[in-house]
C-alpha cells in the first residue's frame, strides 16, 4: 500500500496557517502574554510569607483551621528553597490557563447539553483532543508562538479542554427534568430556567470539572517547561537535563503542594457556591454537636479582616521590603538594564559559554535570562526573535538540518572553537573494540544498546541515518535517547563497575580527562569532518545591540580554557554554574575585560 502524506499535508496546512493568519497568533499571543504578566505581576507583589498567610486564611474560611496551618506550612517549605517565584509563575500559567478554558468550556458545554447535535459533533472531537499526547500540541505551539510561555498555556488548554466542557453538559443533563418542566409551567423563561434552575443545581458537577481542569493545567507544567515556559516546570525539566535529584525532588514537592492546595480549595468552593453543598455541610456541623476548635470556620467577612490585618502587621514588620538591591555590576554600566535571552542545550561547552556570558553581560549591566531548551526549540525560538542568541551551534555537520531549515532567519556571528569531533567511546578495559566496525558482531557484550544523549541532537540523526547504515548495525544495536547528563551518569556508573558501554560523545569533553575512554575510529568517515562550534544570532541582534554583536564576534576560547571551565562547573556542583563561571575567571585574570571590553 503506498504511503499516505499525511505529515506533508499537514505540514502545508501550518504553513499555510503561519503565512496567512501571522496577525491572528501575533494578537493572541499578545492577550495571553499580557494575562500572564498581570496575574503574575499580582501574585509576586507580595512578601512570600504574607501571601503564604493570605492563602492559608483562604484555606481557614474554606476548609477550617488544620487546612489553614497546613497551607502555610506548605507555602513557606516552597519559599524556604527558594522556588517561591517559580511556583508563582507555575500559578500564573495555571491560572491564565483555566480562565480562557472555562469562558470556551462552560458556553461550550451548555449548548452542548442544549443540542443533541452540538454533543453529538463536540464528542468526536473532545476525545481527540483528550487522547493525543500533550506534547504534540507544543510543536505547532512553538511554530506559531515561539519558545516561551504562550504555546505552554495554548497547550494546556487544549489538553485542559475536554472535562470542563464534558463535566458542564453532564451536570445541567443530569438536573431533574420534572423541576425543568415545573419551573416551564409557571412561565419561566429558557434563560430563567437555566440561570436559576439548571446552572445551581448543576454547580458541584461544574466545579467537578473546573478541579479536573486545573488539574490537567498542573500536569502540564513540565511540558511547558521544555519550551521556555519557566516555573516550576522548567526546574524539573534543568532537573531532568542535569540529572539533579535534589532540584527534582524540590520541584516536585512545590508541585505537588500546589496541586493539593488548589484540589482542596476547588473543591471546598463548590459546595460552598452550590445551594445543595452548603444544605450538606450546615448538616454536617449540626451532626458533630456544635462547633470546635478544630472546625470551626470564621465568616468571610472574618476572613477578610484577617487578610486585611496580616497585610498591616506584615507593613509594620517591613515585610513589604523597599527598594530591590542590585548587585554590583563590577564593570562599566554599558547595558544599562537592556534584557538580553540566552538559550542553550544542555551540552556541558554549551553550559559553560552560556553562563560564561550571562557572568560577563551582567558586569557590563545587562539583564539576562538564561533558559535551557531542546535543540528543535532553541532553534525556532532564535528564528522568532524571542531568544537572542546562542552560543553552542554545531556547524556546518552536526546542527545542519536546523541551518538549512532557519539560517535565513539568523546571524552567524563566527567559531569561537574548533574543530571539534564526534565519536562513539568505549572504556579503555574493553579489548578488541577500537573501531566502530569492531561492533559489527559484538551487540552481546553491550547489551545490544549504544547510550545516547538528546533525540534531537544533530549527532543522533547522524549516527541513526548514517553511522549504523555504513556499518551494518542497524537492528543489531538499539539506541537509548535520553539526555547529556543521563549519559554521563551511566557512563560513570558503568565504569565504576567495570561493565561494557559504548556511548556517544565527543571532542572536546571533560570526560577523556576523568575517564581513560578509547575513541572509535570511524574509517569510512561517516561522523564527517569536525565542525566548529558556532554563535547564532536572531536577526538584527548585533545591529541593535553592537558592542555585544562585537564581542561575540571576537569571542575565542582555546582548548585549555574550555575544559578547564567545565571541570571548575563539575568540581563546583549543579546549580551553581555561575559561581563556577566567578571562580573561574578569577584563575583566568584579565580575560573577562578581553572578551568584554569596557
Amino acid at each position: 500500500m503506498p504511503r499516505l502524506p499525511l505529515g506533508a499535508w499537514v505540514d502545508s496546512g501550518v504553513d499555510w496557517l503561519q503565512s496567512h493568519l501571522s496577525w491572528l497568533f501575533d494578537a493572541i499571543s499578545s492577550l495571553v502574554t499580557g494575562m500572564y504578566d498581570g496575574i503574575e505581576a499580582a501574585l509576586l507583589a507580595p512578601e512570600p510569607l504574607l501571601f503564604g498567610g493570605i492563602l492559608a486564611v483562604v484555606a481557614w474560611w474554606l476548609r477550617g483551621l488544620p487546612a489553614g496551618g497546613l497551607t502555610f506550612a506548605g507555602f513557606a517549605l516552597i519559599d524556604s528553597v527558594d522556588l517561591w517565584d517559580d511556583a508563582m509563575s507555575t500559578l500564573s500559567l495555571v491560572l491564565v490557563a483555566t480562565l480562557v478554558t472555562l469562558a470556551i468550556a462552560v458556553p461550550l458545554g451548555i449548548w452542548a447539553s442544549r443540542s443533541a447535535a452540538v454533543s453529538a459533533v463536540t464528542r468526536p472531537v473532545l476525545d481527540f483532543m483528550q487522547t493525543m499526547p500533550a506534547m504534540v500540541y507544543l510543536i505547532p505551539g512553538i511554530i506559531f508562538f515561539g519558545v516561551g510561555v504562550v504555546p505552554g498555556i495554548i497547550a494546556t488548554i487544549v489538553f485542559a479542554l475536554p472535562p470542563g466542557v464534558r463535566m458542564t453538559e453532564l451536570g445541567i443533563r443530569q438536573v431533574d427534568e420534572e423541576l425543568v418542566e415545573a419551573a416551564e409551567a409557571f412561565g419561566t423563561t429558557p434563560r430563567n430556567t437555566l440561570l436559576r434552575v439548571q446552572l445551581p443545581l448543576a454547580l458541584p458537577t461544574i466545579m467537578a470539572g473546573i478541579n479536573q481542569v486545573i488539574m490537567l493545567g498542573l500536569s502540564m507544567v513540565v511540558i511547558a517547561g521544555m519550551v521556555g515556559g519557566g516555573g516550576l516546570g522548567g526546574a524539573v525539566y534543568r532537573a531532568i537535563g542535569n540529572v539533579d535529584i535534589g532540584l527534582g525532588f524540590e520541584a516536585g514537592i512545590s508541585i505537588v503542594i500546589l496541586a493539593m492546595y488548589l484540589d482542596r480549595i476547588t473543591g471546598a468552593l463548590g459546595r460552598q457556591v452550590s445551594p445543595l453543598g452548603r444544605r450538606a455541610s450546615a448538616k454536617a456541623r449540626a451532626a458533630t454537636g456544635g462547633a470546635k476548635i478544630w472546625t470551626y470556620r470564621p465568616r468571610a467577612s472574618v476572613a477578610v479582616v484577617g487578610i486585611v490585618v496580616l497585610a498591616l502587621v506584615a507593613g509594620g514588620m517591613g515585610m513589604f521590603g523597599g527598594a530591590p538591591q542590585t548587585a554590583a555590576s563590577g564593570g562599566a554600566d554599558i547595558g544599562k538594564g537592556r534584557k538580553i535571552s540566552l538559550g542553550y542545550i544542555p551540552w556541558d561547552e554549551g553550559i559553560a559559554s552560556t553562563f560564561l556570558w550571562k557572568e560577563l553581560l551582567e558586569k557590563r549591566g545587562f539583564e539576562v535570562e538564561a533558559r535551557q531548551l531542546e535543540a528543535g526549540a532553541l532553534y525556532t525560538g532564535l528564528a522568532g526573535g524571542q531568544i537572542d542568541f546562542q552560543t553552542d551551534a554545531w556547524l556546518p555537520v552536526t546542527h545542519a538540518q536546523y541551518w538549512k531549515k532557519y539560517g535565513n532567519k539568523l546571524e552567524d556571528l563566527g567559531a569561537w572553537y574548533g574543530p571539534t569531533s564526534l565519536e562513539l567511546s568505549v572504556p579503555a578495559y574493553m579489548k578488541g573494540v577500537d573501531s566502530l566496525e569492531d561492533l559489527k558482531g559484538s551487540s552481546s557484550r553491550f547489551k545490544g544498546r549504544i547510550v545516547g544523549i538528546e533525540p534531537s541532537a544533530g549527532m543522533m540523526g547522524i549516527l541513526k541515518d548514517k553511522v549504523l547504515k555504513e556499518y551494518g548495525l542497524e537492528g543489531e544495536y538499539k539506541i537509548v535517547d535520553g539526555s547529556t547528563p543521563g549519559m554521563l551518569a551511566e557512563l560513570k556508573r558503568a565504569y565504576d563497575k567495570k561493565e561494557p558501554i559504548v556511548t556517544t560523545l565527543w571532542s572536546p569533553h571533560w570526560a577523556y580527562s576523568t575517564y581513560d575512554l578509547k575513541k572509535l575510529k570511524d574509517p569510512k568517515g561517516t561522523w564527517g569532518k569536525g565542525d566548529g562550534v558556532h554563535t547564532l544570532a536572531r536577526k538584527g541582534f548585533a545591529a541593535d545591540n553592537p558592542e555585544v554583536g562585537t564581542w561575540l564576534k571576537n569571542f575565542k576560547l582555546t582548548e585549555k580554557q574550555l575544559t578547564g571551565l567545565e571541570a571548575q562547573i563539575q568540581k563546583t556542583g549543579k546549580g551553581k554554574e555561575q559561581d563556577a563561571v566567578r571562580a573561574w575567571l578569577k584563575e583566568n585574570p584579565g580575560l573577562a575585560d578581553r572578551l568584554a571590553p569596557h
